[in-house]
Formats: structure tokens, sequence, C-alpha cells
């Protein structure tokens, strides 16, 4: 993994270390290790390096063996070109100076350059590290002796303690190999955080202006949340400063999202498009919905526990505002929203808590940025310094400015200079787009053509795509756009889109303007709304029309464009044509230029496209929404072909001329019958979509398609029968046929060898069988038939000898054979390590003839068995008796070694787990309403004398109404945990009330929350806590009695601590307990501090609420109270029953509701036992 990152940090000049003038630090490397090497060379240290590298993160280590006194120059730049660094104190690590010496430079740039450092402590206590004590401290002392520099020896003490008081990880009795997985899931979270939004090449007077902002942002309070507004002309820098921000601080939030030109953006409806990418951006969720009110019903619920950084950049309308951030308490405590716009008067009625005017460069900062551009050097060469001066006059301070004009003037001689000084002297003062526009002045006509394309078409949009286009209509893009990156008229974003400053898109719209200033039909390009309106209107379009993009504002999208026949009559050189949102009048047009390349027409009122109309030059043809009933054409160059909701389409005719296509995508066209025959043999075709066709009938009967990479026929719920194949199609990697009634696949499928990855045949409720030719597929991995393919009778024994196949996939199939899955599955060596999913009532007749059914079907999602018993084999990992009739887990259970997790979910008549196998992890026994006994479970939490099932770390007994048992009945021993348990969380949920009385910190909520918060003052001796453990009692919307599938997080001071998902049934109250052990509690923390951490604690479903939360916090040689309860019960049928001891002591931690026929029973006897 390596950064997106350009850029380098900038610093004064008391700095030790040699940086350019860039803000963003140019990382060289993701990780520098540092270790000694004759502790973990050969054997740790090539482990850790190999893993790093196989995950694509570019690590530096140094295999010089033998080493100096001091650290090589080159060494000191690897340390400085690090994004992170690994420090692996070993017993010896403090014998070296050579390290020692590493280790200063390390911590010298986590000061200067913000890097991060993980110390690793190999075989040692941090406590030896920071003390210098044990095995580690003799190593130091022989150096401390060897060396006599007690100034240099006090610098390593110092730097030894910094070190071991950061968090980290510790080796201690581990595994390595689980060590080093550790470590890289740290390294990948840390370089998600960290990976850098392209701010600018020279960003000249950027940081003094980024410590104003820090001023306003007030970071280092968590207790309120901070909007700040920043404000300026254009091209004065907001964008690129908020870039620089976000750089600097998004690692320290649980979220972050930069939302860039949202001005542009929002014009073409754009602001659900906006939500959905603010989500994913900070939630990693895609939102689906059509409207604003609800993208901002999300936003407000899902993030209004998280703290976040929200960048909104070039705001101009408070509708924009309103929607993406509309209040403070749509997000968490610690939040903070940054807006960037060019009205001051939006921030102040949206009322910011603080504003910052973004000022001109002065004449130095000015001189030095225009230096970089024009001469690759931080102030103007000899001759060139009076001349250099007067540009700063017409510049006026701003930084795009300055950055175009000495683009413009790079390498060219003084007359050149002396001739474009004079032009800017003809301009008046203040006209900046007339400066910007001498660059454009000196493009040659095909890069001009070029740059206004971008201007009004593509900026935005991928290079690849816009290149191509740009070709098609004979322009020469990739010298053009090279000259324009070179004069900084656009740039290419890290996604490869092309980009252009809105001052400059501005002036392209004007220079376009300036051609006919009154006559809008005799300019080459057209993009304001009313300027089309008046000219297909009013047919005053001439042939100088070249482009035609129609953008509706907000609110005019059903302001109708009424055509007539002759609207594009006189365009003769309509190369393109796009409309997004607006609607016509009109059913037929008698001329379309056949110039067109791009015709992208949404609601297109055509019936047909003009007789006359060839579209030989055609490239990209796209209807959504359209009135078009048939397609056809002579679309030699086209090489994409979109139709979208067009329910008037019925048929696709003869595309055999489309030579050049290669993605055709066809969705929701619910009436289209047809496709032609000739479809199945375009040479180019690469995709072919066909999405919820539901009445497509005919389908090409033959594919040979040798350039075909993803076929997909999706919900196309008529067609039956599939196409022969008649050609090896060696790109092929996926076909989905989900939802569609094929009866078969032919024996020729055979041919899609050696591509073939993912055959998808969900819900094909016809299909019967699959040929025998599968076999062939030799790189088959995903063969996946799910969900009512209830006719399939033959499964071919060949399917289990892919030697590649992953999942096979065969739930709900009724009616196959016995003998079928018995053969399919009969080879353990192929199946030994995947997931079989099969679902069919079996006989126990059929498992004891079986071994391998036996092994194969009791690790199956669903699963019914006539004569409950066990026969598996013990190396499953993985078991799913849920909706089965057990009534008791046997003995044999214990021999199921590799055990992993167990499901016994809706397993109505089980009644007491008494044996689990020793190493189960994850054991889900909801609704299991029979359940009275499961002894593991009560000593299970104590954590005191014993430590039963030691690597179950997770218990789902949601629903189990009638368990009795004693859950968190006292605190956990600390001598105890310290010896026994370490870096592990242990979590259970369970029906009940209460919080149980030891814990030191609780929170009632009355009327329930879908999030709680708890804060704890300090001093909190940080080094001396050892554990951790959480409680909170949750209920559920009683609306919805099967309960939600919901998720509880808790976070300390904004760092996810925990995470679990479950189900709340019945709406009863349940308890969430759970236990964390973490090596270092610093390592929680990426702020650590010593008098205050926050607590959160948060659903993501808001049909689950909070009613009371709780903490505890477990230290070294603390005194255990060891304060015991009894145990609770409840009974159907008489409600609650308590045992004699909860009768006799009413502080119990535990009270169990009821049934729902008995909640108001059950409620009316737990309020009598609140405190």
């Amino acid at each position: 993994m390596s950064t997106s990152s350009s850029m380098a940090f900038q610093f004064g000049a008391s700095s030790s270390l040699s940086f350019s003038s860039s803000s963003i630090r140019r990382w060289t490397h993701d990780v520098f290790l540092s270790f000694r090497g004759e502790d973990v060379r050969q054997n740790f240290i090539s482990h850790l390096y190999h893993a790093l590298h196989q995950r694509g993160i570019n690590t530096y280590i140094d295999n010089n063996l033998k080493r100096g006194e001091e650290i090589s120059s080159e060494l000191s730049k690897a340390i400085e070109g690090s994004m992170i660094s690994i420090i692996v104190l070993s017993k010896n690590y403090a014998e070296s100076r050579w390290c020692l010496d590493e280790l200063l430079k390390i911590l010298e740039c986590k000061e200067m350059v913000k890097q991060i450092i993980l110390p690793l402590f190999y075989d040692v206590d941090p406590s030896e590290v920071r003390h210098q004590k044990g095995s580690f401290g003799e190593a130091f002392a022989k150096l401390r002796y060897k060396l006599k520099d007690e100034v240099k020896v006090t610098k390593w003490e110092a730097a030894l303690e910094k070190v071991a008081n950061l968090s980290g990880l510790e080796l201690r009795d581990r595994n390595e190999s689980k060590f080093i997985q550790d470590i890289i899931k740290w390294v990948d979270s840390i370089m998600v955080n960290r990976t850098f939004l392209k701010v600018a090449k020279y960003p000249v007077g950027i940081e003094s202006r980024v410590r104003d902002i820090f001023q306003h942002l007030s970071m280092g309070r968590n207790d309120i949340i901070c909007m700040v507004g920043i404000f300026g002309t254009g091209g004065i820098g907001k964008t690129t400063i908020s870039k620089e921000v976000y750089n600097r601080i998004s690692y320290q939030f649980e979220g972050s999202c930069f939302l860039k030109n949202i001005r542009e953006t929002s014009k073409a409806g754009g602001l659900i498009q906006l939500q959905k990418t603010l989500l994913y951006e900070i939630l990693g969720i895609s939102l689906e919905c059509h409207d604003t009110e609800k993208g901002i019903n999300v936003i407000r619920h899902r993030l209004c526990f998280k703290r976040v950084l929200l960048i909104l950049d070039d705001v101009d309308d408070l509708v924009q505002l309103e929607t993406l951030a509309g209040a403070r308490d749509w997000f968490g405590s610690g939040s903070r929203i940054i807006i960037t716009t060019r009205d001051q008067h939006l921030l102040n009625i949206s009322k910011v808590d603080s504003k910052y005017e973004v000022k001109r460069l002065d004449h130095n900062e000015a001189l030095e940025l225009f230096s970089w551009h024009a001469f690759e050097e931080d102030k103007p060469m000899e001759d060139y310094v009076e001349l250099s001066k007067h540009v700063m006059q017409y510049a006026e301070g701003l930084p795009l400015v300055l950055t175009v004009l000495g683009s413009d003037l790079r390498g060219q001689n003084i007359n050149y200079w002396r001739s474009t000084l004079d032009k800017y002297k003809r301009i008046p003062s203040k006209n900046i787009q007339k400066v910007l526009c001498i660059s454009y002045d000196g493009l040659d006509d095909n890069e001009k053509e070029i740059f206004l394309d971008i201007a009004f078409f593509y900026n935005g949009q991928y290079l690849n795509h816009v290149v191509k286009i740009l070709d098609s209509c004979g322009f020469s893009p990739e010298n053009g756009i090279k000259r324009l990156i070179d004069k900084c008229l656009i740039t290419i974003t890290t996604y490869n889109t092309l980009w252009m400053h809105d001052l400059l898109l501005d002036m392209g719209r004007e220079i376009v303007r300036k051609e006919s200033p009154k006559e809008p039909g005799a300019r080459s390009r057209l993009w304001f709304h009313e300027d089309i309106r008046h000219v297909l209107e009013e047919n005053t379009g001439t042939s100088n029309v070249e482009g035609i993009e129609v953008i509706l504002p907000e609110g005019d999208d059903h302001d109708m464009i009424r055509l007539s026949p002759k609207s594009f009559a006189k365009m003769k050189r309509l190369r393109i044509f796009k409309s997004h949102g607006a609607y016509f009048s009109g059913r037929s047009l008698d001329y379309l230029s056949n110039e067109l390349r791009v015709l992208d027409w949404s609601n297109c009122p055509l019936q047909s496209l003009p007789s006359n109309f060839r579209g030989e030059k055609l490239f990209d043809f796209k209807l959504y929404r359209g009135r078009i009933q048939e397609i056809s054409g002579q679309f030699k160059n086209l090489t994409r072909m979109r139709f979208f909701e067009c329910t008037f389409l019925t048929k696709i005719s003869n595309l055999s001329s489309c030579s050049s296509l290669k993605e055709l995508d066809i969705m929701d066209c619910e009436n289209l019958v047809e496709v032609h025959d000739s479809v199945g043999f375009l040479d180019k075709l690469a995709r072919l979509h066909l999405y919820q066709c539901s009445n497509m009938k005919s389908f090409p009967r033959r594919l040979k398609l040798r350039s075909l990479e993803v076929l997909t026929l999706f919900n196309c719920s008529k067609l039956q029968t599939f196409p022969e194949i008649e050609c090896i199609m060696e790109y092929l990697c996926c076909i989905s046929l989900l939802g569609t009634p094929i009866k078969e696949l032919p024996s020729s499928i055979g041919h899609l060898t050696p591509a073939l990855k993912e055959l998808l045949l969900g819900q094909c409720t016809k299909l019967m069988r699959l040929p025998s030719s599968i076999h062939q597929l030799q790189n088959l991995k995903v063969l996946i038939s799910t969900n009512d393919c209830k006719d399939l009778m033959r499964l071919p024994i060949s399917v289990s000898h892919s030697q590649h196949l992953k999942c096979l996939s065969l739930e709900n199939f009724t009616n196959l054979a016995k003998e079928e899955i018995g053969l399919s599955i009969g080879y353990d060596k192929c199946l030994k390590h995947r997931k079989l999913t099969i679902s069919r009532r079996i006989k126990r007749s059929e498992l004891e003839s079986s071994a391998e059914l036996r092994r194969q079907l009791l690790s199956s999602l669903y699963w019914y068995l006539d004569d409950f018993s066990f026969y598996s084999s013990s190396t499953l990992q993985e078991l799913d008796l849920s909706w089965g009739a057990v009534v008791s887990l046997p003995p044999t259970m214990k021999i199921y070694v590799e055990l992993r997790i167990l499901r016994l979910c809706h397993c109505e008549k089980l009644q007491e787990i008494l044996h689990l196998p020793p190493n189960i992890q994850e054991l889900y026994v909801r609704e299991c309403f029979s359940l009275e006994r499961f002894p593991e479970v009560s000593t299970k939490f104590q954590f005191s004398t014993s430590y039963g099932l030691r690597e179950l770390r997770w218990i789902d007994l949601s629903g189990c109404h009638k368990l009795v048992a004693n859950i968190g009945s006292q605190v956990p021993n600390p001598s105890f945990v310290e010896k026994h348990i370490q870096d592990h969380s242990y979590g259970i949920i369970f029906p009940g009330n209460k919080i149980p009385d030891w814990f030191s910190h609780t929170k009632e909520i009355s009327n329930g929350d879908d999030s709680c918060e708890l804060d704890i003052s300090g001093p909190l001796y940080l080094e001396e806590i050892i554990g951790i453990v959480f409680c909170a009692v949750l209920g559920s919307d009683p609306d919805y009695p099967l309960g939600p599938f919901s998720g509880i997080c808790v976070s300390i001071n904004g760092n996810m601590l925990v995470e679990a998902r479950f189900y709340l049934y019945g709406g009863s109250d349940h308890v969430y307990l759970n236990y964390s052990f973490p090596d270092c509690i610093e390592q929680l923390l990426r702020y650590p501090t010593e008098d205050n951490l926050r607590f959160r604690f948060y659903c993501d479903s808001y049909k689950v609420m909070f009613k009371s939360c709780g903490v505890h916090i477990i230290y070294k040689h603390e005194e255990n109270e060891n304060l015991t309860v009894g145990e609770c019960s409840v009974d159907s049928s008489n409600g609650i029953q308590l045992s004699k001891r909860r009768r006799d002591d009413e502080d119990s931690n535990l009270e169990f509701n009821g049934y729902p026929q008995h909640k108001r029973r059950s409620q009316d006897l737990g309020n009598s036992n609140a405190t």
C-alpha cells in the first residue's frame, strides 16, 4: 500500500530536517524498520518485512550488516521519508549506538513531521525499556560503560522512556505469526487514515494560513462541535488550504470526508450524490435513495454519534448546507465542519462558530510562488527580476493567476516575456479573467478546442474516456492535454479525472459567449439552459454549434423544452448533445447531425431516430427514460451503448455494423422483447449487461464474443434458453443469470475456460440440470445456485473435481436427489477447506451410509435431520445446527477440537448446553426458548480462579428467557487477569435489565436513546489499567416483535474499542456485557490523557435504545471485593421466578424479563427492585 500524496512539509530554518517547501511530506516509504540485527534479522524481521511487502506496503529495511559510529545520511533520509517507523525493541537493542541514534532521529521526525511510531516490545517489557531494567537494562549498561559519554547517554535514556510510553504491541508469549498479523492490521488502519489529498506542487504561503485556521478550529476541545467558514475570492486558495487542513488532522477523527466542488456538482441535481459520497467516505455504506430528505435523515441518524471531520468545498447556496450539514447535532461531539465559499453572507446566515478570510499573498510570497512555476526555484533569475515584479502587479496576489502566468512564461526568452507584459498593460486593473485569457491565447487551435470541450463538457470526467472521445473528434488529445497540464490550465486528480478551476471554467464560457454575445445559436458551445431553450424552440441554431449540454437548475426539472422537427436542422456540425434532467415535447426530428460523437439524452421524446441519421461517427450513445421504440443504425465507431428505463423500447435490431461496440448495457427496459442475433457476434464486445428486462424472450441463440469479459442477464424473467457458446472466450470471467428461468446450460459452456471464475445461478427457478462439461471450467471459483432453485435434479459428479472451486452453494434444492448430493461432495481432498451450503431434509439412514455427507451437511447453513445424532469430522471449523430439533449437545462435542463457531439459533427444543468443543470461539444460541441450563456461561465471566473455554470470546443468548444463569456476578480478579488473560475481548448478550452492582461508573437514561456517554475524570494512571468492563441495558421498539439486527459499538475518546452485532427479540430488554483486556490501554487511544476518558455507547439502529450503561476499570494490584449475587430465572407460565438467594438479596446484578405476553407483570416487578 502506498500513499497518494506527492507533497512535502515546509518548516522554518530552525528545523534540522532537510525538507522541500511543500506542505505535505513526499513520503518515499510507508514504513521504516528499526531493529537490532543480531536479535531478530534472520527470523522475525524477515517474516515481518515479507508480510509488509506482500501487503503492498513500501517498507525500508537496512540490510547493511556493517555499521559505523554514526548513522549514514542515506539512512537519515530514509527515516525522514517514512510515514511510519516501527521500532523493534529487543533485548539487545539498547547495546547498539546505531539503533539508539536511529531512535533519536525517529523521535525527531515524530515532532517535526508528525511521523507515526509503533514500538514493538519483542521479548521485553515496556517497563524494562522505560527504566532500562532487566536484560534490556543490562545491554544498555554495556554501551554506557563502553561509551563513557553521559551527555549522549542522557539523550538515549530520555528517548527510551519516551518510546516506552507510546502505544505499542507486545509479543510476550504470543505466536509470532499472529503478532505479525496484528502489526499488518495496525499499519493498514493508519495508511487508510493517512492517505493525503493532493494539495499543490508549490504550496507557498499555506503554512501560515493553516496555522490561522487551526486557531479557529479549537482542536484541543473534544466537548464541542465546531463549524468554521473559510471565505475569499475565486482563485485565492480556499480549496488548497482546506485540503492541507484535511491532510493534517483527518486521521484524528473517527471518520472524515472532503466534499469538493459542491457548487458545480449540485447544479445537475447532484445533492443526492453528494449525500451518498459523504456517507460512503465516513461510514463505508452505499445509500440507496432518490430524495435529499431521506439522505438528511440517514446522515443525521448515522453520524450523530461519530466524531467526524467534514469539509464542504465551494458552497454557494444555503440549500447545500441544509442538505449536507444542516445542524451541529447531526454530528458527534468533537466534530469539525469546515465550509469554503466566496459568499461571506452565506456564512452569516448559517451561523458558523468562526469565519476566516483568506488573504491574498503578499509581495514576497507571490514572487516566490511565481518563481517556482516560472523558474523552478524560489526566486527569479537575475535577468528576469524586474520583469517578474511587473507580473506581480497583474496577478494581484492570487495563487491561481500566479500559477497560470508562471507556467505560461516558463522556458521563454526575455523578448517573449516583454511582449506578454505589454499585453498585460492593456488590460484594465482587476480583470483577472483577461489576465488568465492570455495563457489561453498562447494555445494552438487544437489545444483551444480541447480546453473549451473540457470546460463545457468533461470537467470531472475520467481522463481515459475523454481522450477517446476527443480522439474521435479528430483532435490530438495526448499532446493537447499534456500542454494544458503544463500551462496549469487543467490538472489530473488522484482518481485520474480531469479537473479545471472554476475561474478557468468561467473564462472558457466567457470566451464562447463573446463569439456571439447577442445570438447564442451562433456560438460553438451552449450550456446555459435559457440559451438552449431559445435556440431549440426558435430554431436559431447554426452550423457554428458544436456542442450542447442541458443542465437545469434545481426546481426547473418539469419546465419543458418544446422541440419541433426542425430544431436541429441547421446544426450541421453538432458533435456533442448531452441532456440531464430536462423534459422535452415533440415526437420526431427531421434531422440530427451525422457529426455527433456523443448522444446522451435523458427523457428523450423521440420514438425513433431520424431516418437520415446514419450515426457513423457516434462514439457514445445513452438514452435514459426515453420513448424510443427500436434501435438500429450504421454505428461503426460506436463503443458504448446504454439504455436505461426506456419502457417503450421493444427491439434491439441488427447491430452487425457496430463493429467497434465494447459495452452494451440495457437496464429496466421492461417491454424489450427481442435482442437481435447479431449481438452474439460483435467481436469487440467486452461487457453485455441486461438488467430486469422482464419481457425479453428472444436473445441471441449463439455467442461468438471473443472479447467478452462479463455477461449479465439479471431478472430477465421470460428468457428460458441460454445460448450455445461457439468459440473459446478467453476473457469471460463472470456470468450472472440471477432470476432467469433457464432450464439448463448447454454443454458448450465448457468453452468458457480458462477465464471463467464466477457462475451465478441464484433464483433460477426452472433450472433442472448442469452439464457434465462444467468440469472443464478449471478456474471456476464461485458456483452459486441459491434461493428457490427447487427443480434442480442433477448435479454432475465433476463439480467437486474443480481444484479452484471455493464456494458451492445449493440452498433449498428440495428435488436434488440424495445420490447427487453424495456424489457431488464425495471428494474430501477437493472440498476440505471450502464452504458448502445445502438444504434438504436428510434421513438418518442417508447419513450412516455416507461419511462425507455427514461431514459436509453438518457444516451447512440450514439442515434438517429426522433423527438427531452426531457424525462428523473432527477437523470441522464451523457448525450450524440452527432450527434443528436438538434437545442437548452430546459429550462427543468435545472431540471437535478445531471447531471455532457453533450456531444453535431457533432450536426451540434445546434445553441444556453441558458439552462444548474445547476451542470454541463464538457461540450463537439466540431464541432457544426452552434453554434452562448452561453452567459454563456462569463460570466463563468470573475471571477469578478458573478459566474454562479459554478461546470463547462471544456468546449470544438473546431471547433465551428461561435460562437460569449467574452472569457477571463478581469483579474480575486483577492478579488472575494479569497472569492469565492478555489482549483479549469477551462479550455476551442475554435477557436482563440491570447493570451489575460492582460497576464503578453507571448512567441511567430515563427516556431511552440510541447512544449513551460516560465521562470518567482522573488522574487515571493509564499504565496501571489492565482491563475495562462495559455494560449496557438495551431495549427494542415493541412495534418490531421480531427485533432488528443491530450493531453496538463502544469508543474511548472517539476511538473504536469494541463492536458486536445481534438481534433483539420481542421488545424485551437485554444486557450487553463486554470484558476488554488490552495489552496496553494507551494503544486504544490516539491521544491518551491523564485526566479524562469519554466512553460512548452507540447503536446503528434507531429501533434499539439504551436504558443504562456502565464502565468499570480494572487496575493492577486492586483489591477484589468479589461481590457475588444469585441466579435469576424466568418461567413462561408464572412470569418471574426468583431464586431463593435473589429473594433474600435485593443487590443481584440481573433481572430477567418474562415472555412478551407477561411483559407488564415483568416490568412491574422489575420497577419495584430498581435502584
